[in-house]
């Protein structure tokens, strides 16, 4: 599978779970000093969709393997889906838990 359709994929399935997360009203903040990168999908492989500025709060719609990354918070391969085809690693996003604080990525 490409890359682009494995990003298709990813994206369409997390659609559900943006609009709940965004509907709790549940944010978390990124690690304080750090404009992170946002990608198009669970990995380093993937393309910069934007850049977070500092002091950014994000919600988490869901979560899933990905390229692992050491970051602030710690190394981990769990990424965050914050918006509809936006990944973030969970390195960089103070959840409280170095384990799943979201429903998998379908």
């Amino acid at each position: 599978m490409a890359v682009g359709e494995v990003e298709d994929e990813v994206a369409g399935a997390a659609e559900a779970a943006v609009a709940t997360a965004e509907a709790a009203g549940v944010r978390y903040p990124v690690a304080p000093g750090y404009r992170v990168n946002v990608r198009s999908g669970p990995g380093t492989q993937y393309r910069i969709v934007k850049v977070l500025p500092y002091d950014a709060r994000v919600p988490i719609n869901c979560q899933c393997p990905g390229t692992t990354v050491s970051g602030p918070y710690g190394t981990t391969n769990l990424w965050s889906n914050i918006g509809n085809g936006q990944f973030v690693s969970d390195a960089y996003i103070r959840t409280g838990s170095d384990g799943y604080v979201a429903v998998r990525c379908a």
